[in-house]
């Protein structure tokens, strides 16, 4: 397995290559990039904003396994952080809740990521949504900053979860909570979907055992942590068969291993 820059590295590559496509391009694939290969045409992780105020399409690259902001509790005039903010998706549509006297920043480790959101932002007319370039494991923002952090399938991006998960707690004030959608898995997956570095800039070899993950957050000082929504994954049997053989891929999907995007809650203590 690659070490944690080598990883860090090859998910801004991607990401960066990712943010010159079109949502249509990113969801030919399995988490929004094309690293399970071209031509198979399944939405597999993403959910629809179609119906979620702020919504703005050209900020929308398919990247998501949640709607995190559907169940975030923002209030009007809350400060909310995306950490991993892309083209802006999510920080669009926390604007629309916080409205003009509240604040939303996005934080985001790729350059064209960052550059595209601007834009978004600009076009839009925004003054009070900003992106800074940053790594979520320590990210340029003062302590107890945000009312409330967001994420959407970035988390499992990220090799030293301990350090991001410290951080969020670090910006959050004291009451602030987060509702973050990722991967997680139950059981382990084989061999080369584990070891696949392409894969796991693809949102499934990154991804922890849900028990881990939860246990991580309470681990952090976080209290009242809820799994908001759950949704079990199906990867389609072309991709599997692409990184385990037709006869591994068959044993896979008749096992009790299970990939799932989650939405989780979790508050700071006051």
């Amino acid at each position: 397995m690659k070490n944690e820059q080598d990883l860090k590295e090859l998910v801004k590559e991607k990401y960066g290559q990712i943010a010159q496509q079109s949502k249509a391009q990113n969801e030919s694939s399995c988490c929004g990039s094309t690293c399970c290969g071209g031509g198979v045409d399944y939405t597999i992780f993403s959910d629809s904003y179609d119906n979620l105020s702020g919504y703005e399409p050209d900020a929308d690259l398919g990247l998501g396994c949640g709607l995190p902001t559907e169940f975030a509790k923002i209030n009007e005039g809350d400060t909310v952080v995306d950490l991993g903010s892309g083209a802006g998706n999510d920080c669009f549509v926390a604007r629309a809740i916080t409205g003009p006297s509240g604040k939303v920043i996005g934080i985001d480790m790729t350059d064209a990521m960052i550059e595209k959101a601007r834009q978004n932002a600009q076009k839009l007319g925004y003054n009070n949504v900003e992106f800074h370039l940053g790594d979520i494991e320590d990210m340029p923002l003062p302590s107890h900053i945000a009312d409330v952090v967001v994420s959407n399938c970035v988390l499992n991006l990220v090799p030293n979860k301990t350090a991001a998960l410290s951080e969020t707690f670090r910006i959050l004030k004291p009451g602030g909570h987060f509702s973050i959608s990722d991967v997680v898995l139950q059981g382990d997956l084989p061999e080369g979907l584990r070891e696949e570095a392409e894969m796991y800039a693809g949102c499934v070899s990154g991804a922890m055992q849900k028990e881990d993950y939860l246990r991580l957050i309470a681990e952090t000082g976080f209290t009242n942590i809820q799994v908001q929504k759950e949704k079990a994954i199906t990867l389609p049997l072309e991709i599997l068969e692409q990184y385990l053989g037709a006869e591994l891929a068959a044993r896979f999907n008749e096992s009790d291993t299970g990939i799932f995007s989650i939405t989780v809650y979790a508050e700071k203590a006051g």
